[in-house]
């Protein structure tokens, strides 16, 4: 059973918008997921207008069954795509606030069905949108050796993923691998697990994951694009949960200093009450870019 969405960040991004120089008006939230985030700040601030996107029609039937009032009063409005495609649905639209969180939504993560944890078991499919693009189990079953290492030691970030790919490759001539369970159960083989720390499959799924979705590739581009889509003292949040994605976000934001600055120097991550409260949250970071005045 899916367990409700919790918006991570939320009392740091309201406390944030609140700090504006002005009361935004126009917002692009660029993965909606379950609403968390948005709903919140709709009721937050009464002028607010937000342009929302994801790419997993789940997400938006979810919003168009729960939202409606907001979808009615024209104060939402909802997109199915990613958020890489943002041009193509509003143009030249400018706004006051800018919002991508980069992470998996609860509902995703609990439905065995969507393929994204070993901890249920389902098919290997991982795909935020499931009507396109390849599935887990084509890159595993399909992809050479060292196309595999290469995935896992770049977006896993495992140094030595060898044995778990020889493996792979070797197992799968006779039985391709078709659900999370038997992925994660010759991990475990592999790496000789005993049910103790972190579970050695938790970086090839996330590995698996952003190479099924392209998570990493456009993200430089997209951000400069949205940027470009600030109103003069606008602010942009990015939450990302993966040091690869928090390095692209902090060298891009540093090299749009023509346009603005990050507006804070140090990233900021969650309280220790909310990470004991929702674990999922540990890994998260926030950066936040302030257009300037006369960008």
């Amino acid at each position: 059973m899916a367990t409700e969405h919790v918006p991570i960040l939320l009392n740091e991004i309201l406390e944030h918008l609140k700090s504006m120089s002005f009361e935004p008006c126009q917002m692009l939230d660029g993965t909606f997921g379950r609403g968390g985030h948005s709903s919140a700040i709709l009721k937050e601030f009464s002028g607010l207008k937000i342009d929302a996107f994801d790419r997993d029609q789940q997400a938006i039937d979810y919003a168009n069954e729960h939202f409606n009032e907001y979808i009615e009063n024209q104060r939402l409005r909802l997109f199915h795509g990613t958020f890489h495609e943002f041009e193509n649905f509003v143009g030249e639209s400018k706004y006051d606030v800018i919002l991508l969180d980069l992470g998996v939504s609860s509902p995703q993560l609990d439905q065995a069905e969507r393929g994204f944890s070993f901890y249920g078991d389902g098919p290997l499919d991982m795909r935020m949108d499931q009507s396109q693009g390849i599935t887990a189990a084509d890159i595993l079953n399909e992809w050479d050796e060292e196309d595999l290492i290469e995935l896992f030691k770049k977006y896993g970030e495992i140094r030595s993923p060898y044995r778990v790919v020889r493996a792979v490759v070797h197992d799968r001539k006779s039985e391709p691998y078709t659900t999370t369970r038997s992925f994660a159960s010759l991990i475990e083989r592999v790496e000789g697990w005993r049910k103790k720390g972190t579970h050695p499959a938790t970086q090839y799924f996330l590995a698996l994951r952003i190479g099924v979705n392209d998570e990493i590739g456009p993200l430089e581009s997209v951000i400069e694009k949205m940027v470009n889509h600030l109103n003069q003292n606008g602010e942009m949040y990015v939450i990302t949960f993966h040091s690869i994605e928090d390095r692209i976000v902090k060298w891009t934001f540093k090299n749009l200093s023509s346009l603005g600055k990050p507006k804070y120097k140090k990233v900021i991550v969650p309280s220790d009450e909310e990470m004991s409260a929702n674990p999922r949250s540990r890994s998260a970071k926030l950066r936040i870019f302030e257009r300037s005045l006369n960008a």
